[in-house]
């Protein structure tokens, strides 16, 4: 049962950044450019990050310190591009538990056009332009996971991603189910599309983005773009989540 708080809710609310944590140190790094980029951007919003494994602060010393710092009332954005384990199931326990101002999870960053900007970006970051679109494929790699509806939402996402003029998007995965990102890549080649680029769907540097990049190598794809990282439509849509968990109020463009 998600814990009450007697007090009420009369310092300024607090934004925190959740990142699923790494050995990479890459990972936290992201977390923390992510967390600056937003905090220069909204001079007057509290912004802080937290982990779920293996970097610190974890959520619960995030959350008490953002107590000690006067903030009544917290959003914590998970920073995950789908709705699997750790979304429904880790970070509620952990945000039900732990000490600190009165907490609500946001949803996921997946879903939303900004996420898709964010790629595209990477991709014109890589070389390609909008006069590449009808000749390049491009394999949307992201981590695999066991929950259907996880899986359901990176097609999803390729769907939408097709729609913006690639010649053909397509889903793959580095863990869990097929197809993998070497297999798209060849089958992308065996149907005749002149120039494959490999996107990864994934926020930050780490194994996962590294099996991607081995994929891509090894298949010999044409082009391979960057992790999303704290691109400038990634920290409009984590503050866009936080406004529509309801605990910040609209204070200008984010």
């Amino acid at each position: 049962m998600r814990r009450t708080h007697a007090r009420t809710d009369t310092g300024s609310p607090a934004l925190l950044l959740v990142g699923h944590g790494s050995r990479d140190r890459r990972h936290a790094e992201t977390v923390r450019a992510l967390t600056g980029r937003i905090r220069r951007s909204h001079p007057g919003l509290h912004v802080a990050a937290a982990f779920l494994d293996f970097d610190t602060p974890d959520v619960p010393g995030a959350l008490e310190a953002l107590r000690r710092d006067g903030a009544a009332r917290a959003v914590a954005v998970p920073l995950l591009l789908t709705r699997a384990y750790h979304a429904k199931t880790d970070l509620p326990a952990v945000l039900a538990d732990a000490p600190g101002p009165r907490v609500r999870q946001a949803a996921v960053l997946g879903g939303s056009p900004l996420l898709l900007a964010a790629v595209e970006r990477r991709l014109r970051e890589a070389g390609l332009s909008a006069a590449d679109r009808l000749t390049t494929g491009v394999v949307l790699a992201a981590a695999g996971s066991t929950d259907p509806e996880a899986i359901e939402s990176v097609g999803a996402a390729a769907t939408a991603l097709r729609r913006s003029g690639w010649c053909a998007v397509r889903p793959a995965f580095v863990t869990g189910p097929r197809p993998r990102p070497a297999e798209v890549v060849r089958d992308l080649r065996a149907r005749g599309v002149r120039r494959v680029a490999v996107a990864p769907y994934v926020l930050a540097p780490g194994l996962l983005p590294d099996r991607i990049a081995a994929e891509a190598e090894a298949a010999r794809a044409d082009v391979l773009s960057a992790p999303l990282g704290a691109a400038p439509e990634i920290a409009r849509l984590v503050v866009r989540r936080a406004r529509e968990a309801g605990l910040l109020t609209p204070a200008g463009s984010d």
